[in-house]
């Protein structure tokens, strides 16, 4: 991960205006704490805070072209670079061995339009002098964060987290995933759009499982690209436990070399969190020793959970109960990553949203409910799942990668035939297609696993004990007047009222709490499925646990 922050639209002095704008890039520093660099010219100002993953001798930030008239910071990878360099080497000369210098050499051939032709996670900002234009774009799914604000001068800014415009801007919004602003059109425009975005383009498909693996094998592949130690996420689901086996079977060569050359760091290291006795730590154990990886149990206690929860709202900067629940462990386990030198992580997140793997799918009425419930959670991954991911690793400086998120690894995913995603009253277990996929590469018990959302699985006893500390503290008739201390977005939970009194006193904003959803949930399910089953909406809660019925005793599910 890095961080950025660029202003543009100046409308005071920008020498005056560039120790500003390094204090705000220092609040991003636990992002980017390998390098610093800042661009300060008469119409736009750039700061970069870098974590060098890809060629870190020559690949430092803003990076330029050639004659400098180019200005660029990026926060993200792109996994389809060495393909786009070869494909520009004639029209651009290249300054770095930078993944991310591809974005000049694009923008230099097409402008604004070429953003669909990355595969990656990024989110940057582009200053182009010659023109006095610049460009804004975001990753297909948001897996980055980004941020955008105006000043009371009405200059504009960008920035990878909130904390470095709160106290600056007196207007913030998120900016939007799959979009980018030209500002020469003065718009932000949707750049990513496919037909399996409708229903209708894939009913009737057919679905399959070889392809399937196939392209998840790919996605892993193209995504082990590092100049620096990486490991992987394996909390002994399904998700986790697939992406790192597909990891094990790629670490031993360079992917950077073509596979041509061995691994600078062949070993692949894996790491779990959880409490003493939780059930990730007994199926990560199995899975670790099933596929040779060297395994790292990192166990914490309740209280020492609880000790950081206030630092955990302040980098992940959100109020979202099941975000909180889930970061912390996470917040944690990233500690103990960095201190090992480790640098990267594949993390298993999206593969529930794209193959309907939480609990409450089960409830779907029909084919067509369950893929637009799918389609609904993937729009909101911005705000949750890759909220949580990016920002609990990058609170100490470790980038996470998303296999399931790939750009084209989406494409054949979502095109499956929704009814062959389904589970429930086929006798099929919930993500029955991915788990037929990689059966062969699992033990069988971790293979045909029921889903633990990350939050439950860490150990039962640490919602039970957030709930409990929320009870405590929130009392009736401060719930009662929550619309009067929190006009915006009211807490609808005690737990949710505890957790935005922190996060106020972190962001005091209305404009910060106004790009925090808050919304009813069970089992993370969006506001939307609650009407599946009418036991949903009086027992609305974010944790898998509250969805108890759909797999009844001695279910036997076909394999």
């Amino acid at each position: 991960m890095c961080g950025i922050v660029g202003v543009f639209e100046l409308k005071v002095d920008p020498q005056g205006l560039r120790q500003q704008v390094l204090e705000q890039s220092k609040k991003l520093r636990h992002r980017g704490p390998d390098w610093s660099g800042i661009y300060c010219g008469e119409k736009a100002v750039i700061a970069h805070e870098r974590l060098s993953i890809v060629d870190p001798e020559s690949g430092g930030q803003p990076l330029y072209n050639k004659d400098k008239s180019l200005i660029l910071g990026v926060n993200g990878e792109i996994y389809n670079h060495r393909e786009i360099r070869e494909a520009t080497a004639g029209s651009y000369e290249y300054q770095t061995g930078s993944d991310c210098e591809v974005i000049l050499a694009l923008y230099q051939e097409k402008k604004e339009h070429f953003l669909d032709d990355l595969n990656g996670i990024f989110a940057f900002c582009l200053y182009d002098e010659k023109e006095d234009a610049y460009l804004i774009g975001r990753d297909h799914i948001g897996i980055i964060p980004l941020y955008m604000g105006w000043d009371q001068h009405g200059n504009f800014y960008v920035a990878s987290e909130l904390k470095a415009l709160e106290g600056y801007c007196s207007k913030i919004e998120e900016f939007p995933p799959a979009s980018y602003l030209y500002s020469k059109d003065g718009v932000i425009k949707r750049w990513w759009t496919r037909d399996w975005m409708d229903y209708e383009q894939v009913k009737d498909n057919e679905s399959s499982i070889e392809e399937l693996g196939k392209a998840l094998e790919e996605a892993v592949h193209r995504q082990l690209m590092s100049d620096v130690p990486y490991g992987v996420l394996l909390s002994g689901g399904l998700d986790s436990s697939i992406t790192s086996a597909l990891a094990k079977k790629f670490a031993a060569r360079r992917i950077e070399e073509h596979d041509q050359k061995d691994a600078w760091w062949p070993q692949l290291h894996s790491f779990v969190i959880g409490l003493e006795g939780s059930p990730d730590l007994a199926a990560a154990r199995k899975v670790a020793d099933h596929i040779g990886t060297i395994h790292h149990e990192i166990t914490y206690s309740i209280q020492e959970g609880l000790d950081a929860i206030r630092d955990v709202i302040y980098h992940i900067e959100t109020y979202d109960v099941t975000t909180i629940r889930a970061s912390t462990p996470m917040y944690m386990l990233a500690r103990v990553i960095k201190s090992m030198g480790i640098k990267m992580v594949l993390t298993g997140e999206g593969a529930d949203e794209i193959f309907g793997g939480y609990l409450y799918f089960h409830k779907a009425p029909n084919a067509e409910e369950f893929h637009k419930e799918t389609l609904r959670k993937l729009n909101k991954l911005n705000l949750y799942d890759c909220l949580r991911a990016n920002k609990s690793l990058a609170a100490w400086g470790v980038e996470g990668r998303v296999p399931f998120l790939d750009k084209e690894f989406m494409d054949v995913a979502m095109r499956l035939n929704p009814k062959d995603k389904m589970a429930g009253s086929n006798g099929k277990m919930e993500k029955w297609v991915v788990r037929k996929a990689f059966e062969d590469v699992l033990p069988e018990s971790v293979a045909w696993r029921q889903k633990e959302q990350f939050s439950d699985g860490v150990g039962y006893g640490w919602i039970d004990t957030l709930k409990q500390i929320a009870e405590d503290q929130v009392s009736d008739e401060m719930m009662l007047n929550a619309k009067y201390r929190f006009p915006i977005n009211t807490p609808q939970s005690k737990e949710e009222y505890h957790y935005r009194t922190i996060f106020s006193e972190h962001f005091p904003s209305d404009q910060a709490a106004a790009c925090v959803p808050s919304v009813k949930s069970i089992a993370c399910s969006t506001a939307e499925a609650l009407a599946w089953d009418a036991s949903f909406m009086n027992n609305a809660d974010p944790s898998g646990r509250a969805v108890t019925n759909v797999h009844e005793k001695g279910t036997v599910f076909k394999k």
